[in-house]
């Protein structure tokens, strides 16, 4: 079976990404098998940061790497968090607290005199990149979901920003609907059609 190396050490990231590359007959390798402290994300682009772990990760374990770049941009907040949305969630002690996150953005909407009756507006944006260490050959592809922020936070499942995230057309939060059906219509499902299509065109690359 192919392989390629996922660089994240998010598990609910990884889990997500292993199942849409089932669908190839590709075997997700974590990146946690490598004992490895994640890079900085210091750019200022999803396709820039996607790249940045990538190419470190690919680097090191010498196999096909992907990378995953997303997170939730608010056109109300100038699409903020952004390329900081994992950042944005980090506490005083630095660990991970999404439901203050919720909290502090919905914050910053009032400051705005938004607030979640009047549905603010939002997209979710997942950047792929696929690196092999063997020539330096990269390429990015990106999907977007376009929907809007209900406050409070609904829903169980999912992680990151889902419990507060609606795709137009729907009336349910990423985090309250079935992950299977998630997987089909998300961002990320959006990055990986993209994906799949250009691996079929080039399996090569696996040589």
């Amino acid at each position: 079976m192919k392989k390629i190396l996922i660089a994240t050490n998010n598990n609910g990231k990884f889990v997500e990404i292993a199942k849409l590359l089932e669908s190839l007959d590709i075997q997700a390798v974590p990146a946690s098998n490598l004992n490895l402290i994640e890079p900085e994300e210091s750019a200022e682009t999803f396709a820039e940061n996607a790249f940045i772990k990538a190419k470190f990760y690919g680097d090191n374990a010498q196999i096909l790497a992907l990378a995953d770049d997303s997170g939730l941009c608010i056109q109300d907040l100038e699409n903020a968090p952004g390329v900081h949305s994992a950042r944005y969630a980090l506490d005083k002690n630095g660990k991970k607290n999404f439901e203050l996150a919720f909290e502090n953005i919905f914050k910053e909407l009032k400051k705005k005199n938004i607030f979640a009756e009047q549905k603010p507006t939002a997209f979710f944006i997942c950047n792929l990149c696929l690196y092999n260490p063997k020539n330096n050959f990269r390429i990015n592809l990106e999907g977007r979901v376009d929907g809007y922020l209900p406050y409070p936070a609904l829903g169980k499942q999912g992680f990151g920003y889902d419990p507060i995230f609606i795709k137009n057309g729907m009336n349910q939060t990423f985090a309250e609907i079935d992950s299977t059906f998630k997987h089909q219509i998300s961002h990320r499902a959006m990055a990986f059609l993209k994906l799949e299509n250009w691996l079929k065109k080039n399996y090569n690359i696996f040589d």
